[in-house]
Order: structure tokens, then C-alpha cells, then sequence
């Protein structure tokens, strides 16, 4: 809110949830809905999402040195490389931190490793 410099009711009326709601938010006396989290993301483009879930990343957005190029050339592979391809390349030395699942209802459920 401070950032596009908003009151409470100013950010509640941008992203369109009652004025209350962000009371509660501030106050600790209720969590953010996966409903609330989508309108802000919507709304405020320099917010990132991982950044809003857990306070870590960057806010605002770090701007992309490179523009990706909208409709990049075809690349040709030869029937080797396509036998060969390995879509786990690059995942082996990643572990898995958490797992975080989104309900309907707006409750999540976070798993740590």
C-alpha cells in the first residue's frame, strides 16, 4: 500500500474487496485468501507472487535485462537429440523446499521438507 501509496480503504477499493477485509489482514485477525492474493497479483503488476506469500524475491519487480523474443525461431533437433532429450536435465541437484496447495475456500495447506 505504501509503495502506490494507498490508504486501506484506497487499496480495498482498487483491488475490490471490502474495506474490512484489510482491517482484518492488518490486524492479524484473518489470512489472505487465495482470492485476495489473485486480485492483488491482478491489480499491482510490480508484486510479485512468491515475493506476497513469503516475503521473499523481489519487490517490486526486477525489470527483465532481456525483452523474450515473442515468437523465437524453431529449432531444429535431430532425431538424436530428441531420443536423448532428458526433461529431469537440470532438476537432479534441486530439492523440493515446500509444497503449498491452494483450496477453494481460500485455505492453503504448506508442506516443508
Amino acid at each position: 500500500m505504501e509503495y502506490y501509496q494507498l490508504s486501506a480503504s484506497g487499496f480495498a477499493d482498487r483491488i475490490e474487496v471490502p474495506r474490512s477485509s484489510i482491517s482484518h489482514l492488518l490486524s492479524g485477525r484473518n489470512r489472505p485468501s487465495l482470492d485476495f492474493v489473485m486480485k492483488v497479483i491482478k491489480e499491482f503488476d510490480q508484486v510479485e507472487l512468491y515475493w506476497l506469500l513469503n516475503g521473499k524475491g523481489n519487490f517490486p519487480k526486477k525489470a527483465s535485462p532481456i525483452e523474450p523474443d515473442v515468437n523465437p525461431a524453431p529449432k531444429e533437433k535431430t532425431q538424436e537429440t530428441k531420443e536423448n532429450a532428458d526433461p529431469n536435465k537440470g532438476m537432479r541437484s534441486k530439492e523440493i523446499e515446500r509444497i503449498v496447495i491452494f483450496f477453494k475456500n481460500g485455505t492453503f495447506k504448506e508442506y516443508l521438507k
